[in-house]
């Protein structure tokens, strides 16, 4: 199987597959460990503040000399009105209390004590660390970080979970779109927060591979070598990779999250706000249950800055019910082996089927 395609050639990577940005899980272990086989891994920074994006970049380049993404949120932040302090509030005391109900203690910021990251000053620490590719998610870049990114000669990967922000996202100039189907696991890209496409991936795929002209990469239930070729059939030159890679050797989650992983069933794979604010794939638990469809959720990135230290405490205790273990429709094995060995497979298996 010929690997080589637009994708390869505009990243610089012998195959056209991408080691998801999930923040909170990648590492620059994981990076490193996707760019070693050829692969492109992805830097989630998130909502980290440019210092620590400076930082966990040197760290990455330490140990790779290969081509690798950065990914950041370029949400917009809701204006701190007095509805949203009273509403916060609530929120805080309810979730508190609920915790509490579970035998978990947790102080949670106050609204005054929560720092929200500016996208643009992680772009200047971004330039100044020399970085050549970056994807983002959450709505679309402003006008003037596109063209200092371009003028810093920056590959643009955009994300979309629909026609028509894969539209904005070309006329923008955005080089290589991400098409995100609502299989993947974690945060769906959509530019709205409250809004969720509910196209099927694959129904998403072909539609916008007829709607635009730059290259695609496709990302939601990617997990074998059949459905690598389905994508591929359908208009996708990269394979997007995230779930897969959850039980990886380098990934951050904690050994009784691999297991809850591993004994997860297709019932319990649920799309929610609860922890964050904006809708995101994981699996069912006790704080799920609590929360949705109550008015305890604050917007993004409220609620997430509101509910971290909940799930710091709760990854320390062991607790299954108050941690976000977000992933796609797509079961499989969570493999325990490194990321570069599971990809290893992938690719191998691609060829062999290709071959039949």
């Amino acid at each position: 199987m010929n690997w080589k395609n637009d994708i390869t050639r505009l990243l610089n990577i012998n195959y056209p597959i991408i080691q998801a940005p999930m923040f909170g899980v990648s590492t620059p272990e994981m990076v490193t460990s996707a760019t070693e086989i050829g692969c492109l891994g992805s830097l989630p920074l998130g909502d980290l503040s440019a210092d620590r994006c400076a930082e966990i970049i040197r760290t990455t380049k330490q140990l790779s000399n290969r081509p690798f993404a950065v990914n950041i949120f370029v949400n917009e932040i809701p204006a701190l009105s007095n509805e949203l302090r009273e509403k916060y509030i609530r929120t805080k005391e309810f979730i508190e209390q609920l915790a509490k109900q579970h035998s978990l203690y947790v102080q949670l910021p106050e609204i005054d004590e929560i720092k929200q990251t500016n996208y643009q000053e992680q772009i200047d620490a971004i330039i100044q660390e020399e970085c050549k590719i970056i994807s983002f998610t959450f709505g679309n870049l402003d006008e003037r970080s596109i063209l200092k990114l371009k003028s810093n000669n920056i590959l643009l990967i955009g994300t979309c979970t629909s026609v028509a922000e894969a539209r904005i996202l070309e006329q923008s100039g955005i080089d290589i779109i991400c098409v995100q189907g609502i299989e993947a696991g974690g945060h769906r890209g959509a530019f709205e927060a409250n809004h969720a496409p509910q196209i099927g991936g694959l129904s998403l795929l072909a539609q916008v591979h007829e709607a635009v002209k730059v290259p695609l990469i496709y990302a939601g239930g990617i997990y074998n070598a059949k459905t690598l070729l389905a994508a591929k059939m359908l208009g996708a030159q990269g394979f997007q990779v995230g779930s897969l890679l959850l039980g990886s050797a380098e990934s951050v989650l904690k050994e009784f999250e691999k297991q809850r992983l591993r004994s997860v069933d297709e019932s319990e794979i649920v799309l929610t706000k609860s922890f964050s604010g904006r809708y995101a794939r994981g699996i069912k638990n006790a704080f799920i249950k609590a929360v949705e469809n109550t008015d305890y959720i604050l917007p993004y990135p409220y609620q997430h800055k509101l509910t971290s230290e909940l799930r710091r405490v709760s990854k320390e205790n062991k607790n299954i019910d108050f941690v976000s273990i977000w992933l796609g429709q797509s079961i499989n094995g969570y493999s325990g082996n490194t990321t570069g060995q599971i990809l290893r497979m992938l690719i191998e298996e691609t060829e062999d089927v290709f071959k039949v």
